[in-house]
């Protein structure tokens, strides 16, 4: 056990690394950024994961949906993320919910952190209304073409988000592994008890020129 998070508990100490088995995080939708938060926390040494997604891998899914090959298409994207997870870690559970977040409100099942993986605004108002009920932090990210944005709401809220039926854009796979690298950073400093910042939206996007900018804007409180 040891020997496996060898380089976590260097960064953090023991005490810090064996607190972890008491969390539990839900991950809402287990597409691009459900796959890549499953592959960067799942092995984090986090004691539960709940794994939200009705949908089922297509072709198109694969070359951005990097939990997935070939073989995964026509299975539910939860069952087989939580396949390749369980394969990359230890002592840690993985609990699947092949439908909507609805459905996962229903269940009432005891989360430390709720983290957004999904690709649209209505159900991550949903995610904030029952965030906020349960007084349990979630953290947003989306991504679109060569941008994104990731933010662990906590007293702020959505509302400031105009909810549209806008059909997404094209999207680059690297950015989905950059936006979902972000928010695992930020839910292991916060369920590790680490300094961080809240309530704070990072926009990161490249300019005309190429640079990568990243932009930080206080969310308002409802």
């Amino acid at each position: 056990m040891k020997e496996f998070y060898h380089r976590q508990i260097e960064l953090w100490g023991e005490e810090t690394q064996n607190s972890l088995k008491d969390k539990t995080v839900a991950i809402i939708g287990c597409g691009g950024l459900g796959c890549s938060l499953g592959l960067f926390l799942g092995s984090s040494g986090i004691g539960k994961f709940i794994l939200v997604d009705f949908d089922k891998v297509e072709l198109h899914n694969i070359h951005r949906q990097l939990a997935f090959d070939k073989n995964s298409i026509d299975r539910y994207k939860c069952e087989a993320l939580k396949e390749r997870l369980e394969q990359r870690s230890i002592d840690t559970k993985f609990i699947t919910i092949t439908s909507s977040f609805c459905d996962f409100i229903k269940e009432d099942l005891k989360v430390d952190l709720i983290i957004d993986a999904t690709d649209n605004l209505a159900t991550r108002s949903q995610i904030d209304n029952y965030a906020k009920e349960k007084n349990i932090p979630w953290l947003y990210g989306s991504v679109e073409e060569w941008n994104g944005q990731v933010c662990l709401f906590e007293k702020s809220d959505f509302s400031s988000f105009k909810i549209n039926n806008n059909p997404p854009k094209g999207i680059t796979p690297p950015i989905v592994a950059h936006i979902a690298s972000l928010q695992a950073t930020l839910a292991l400093r916060y369920l590790a008890n680490q300094s961080l910042k809240k309530d704070t939206l990072y926009y990161l996007y490249f300019d005309s020129d190429g640079e990568l900018i990243t932009q930080k804007f206080k969310m308002p409180h409802g």
